[in-house]
């Protein structure tokens, strides 16, 4: 691409995806693209900051001063896709789509409504019900100690806004209960029987959804799966494949959280999440190349999306790996 515009990609809140940074980095080698792959974190010691082609010290994703320092970086660096990659800087980018798109960035994220949906468990639950889609109840937490007629323990509780598993708990008792919940701002579910799938799925600018791939969680660390198998379920795929198109906007990477039970079919969706997650390094290993029909998509290039040309029964099996750079470039002074 001499003389064009390079495809710069840059990961926000790179943090330890190492992974997807690397990913990003093959997709562009693949397509034969001029471009970086960069990263921005708050802080220097990020195993993907110190990995990138090019880094930046950013300002936290909630501070005032956040979306003018990215817009800034993104037009002097040219670049042209910004991946988020937690969920508290969804909403800025969301809201913020339009200004990035004036200096040249498209960011992978969907529509505010979407962003918001996948980061209450309350709206979640609400919109789950409103679109007909499968699910666990739900009630608040009080709600569910004052009417344990109706909640027979055990069940599990939630933080409304949470992420990553933290403060989940599958309390059995009242003082369990109130112990899990201190502090509020939690909600119960029924415990979903069967198995626990992410499905990672892939809307397209039109908000229509071009792949789906369902991964068995063996084993999770700190709310990531650290072990775990693709399966071809039609089932499970199909429905990801209505949720999405249901969802009022997605757009990029997505993955939804559902228990299958295999004896009676019954599915429950759980919780969604509208970025890329933590597993996705196992959907494209397995064949779903989401980058690239992101990146083929947004170029204007032939697609080479195919829905179903993906490993079934390719399995995962995560361990650790560390980047070793000088304490000057970590940003500590030895």
């Amino acid at each position: 691409m001499t003389g064009a515009r390079p495809f710069n990609v840059l990961l926000s809140s790179a943090g330890r995806r190492q992974a997807l940074l690397q990913i990003w980095r093959r997709t562009l080698a693949e397509l034969r693209l001029d471009g970086r792959v960069m990263a921005a974190d708050m802080t220097r010691l990020s195993a993907a900051f110190q990995s990138a082609d090019q880094a930046f010290v950013v300002p936290r994703c909630t501070s005032a001063d956040f979306v003018p320092a990215m817009l800034e970086l993104c037009r002097v660096n040219e670049v042209s896709l910004i991946v988020p990659t937690i969920d508290t800087e969804l909403p800025v980018y969301a809201a913020n789509r339009e200004a990035f798109a004036a200096v040249g960035t498209t960011v992978a994220v969907s529509t505010p409504e979407v962003v918001a949906i996948g980061g209450d468990k309350e709206r979640t639950h609400r919109w789950l019900v409103g679109a007909g889609l499968p699910t666990v109840r739900q009630a608040s937490a009080e709600e569910a100690a004052a009417r344990p007629d109706d909640w027979p323990y055990p069940f599990l509780v939630k933080p409304i806004g949470g992420s990553s598993s933290i403060g989940v708990a599958v309390v059995r008792d009242r003082l369990h209960l109130e112990s899990a919940t201190r502090g509020g701002g939690f909600i119960a579910q029924t415990i979903a029987p069967g198995v626990e799938y992410t499905i990672d799925f892939l809307a397209g600018r039109d908000g229509r959804c071009r792949c789906a791939v369902p991964r068995r969680r063996f084993e999770t660390r700190a709310g990531e799966i650290s072990k775990g198998m693709t399966v071809r379920s039609p089932a499970l795929q199909a429905l990801a494949a209505r949720l999405c198109e249901a969802l009022p906007g997605a757009y990029g990477c997505l993955n939804v959280q559902v228990f299958l039970d295999q004896a009676s079919g019954l599915l429950s969706v759980i919780e969604i999440n509208a970025r890329f997650g933590g597993g996705f390094p196992l959907s494209w290993e397995a064949g779903a190349r989401y980058p690239r029909w992101m990146v083929e998509e947004l170029l204007g290039l032939p697609s080479t999306a195919e829905a179903d040309a993906w490993r079934h029964g390719l399995v995962m099996l995560r361990y650790d790996e560390a980047v070793y750079v000088d304490a000057t470039l970590a940003g500590i002074d030895p």
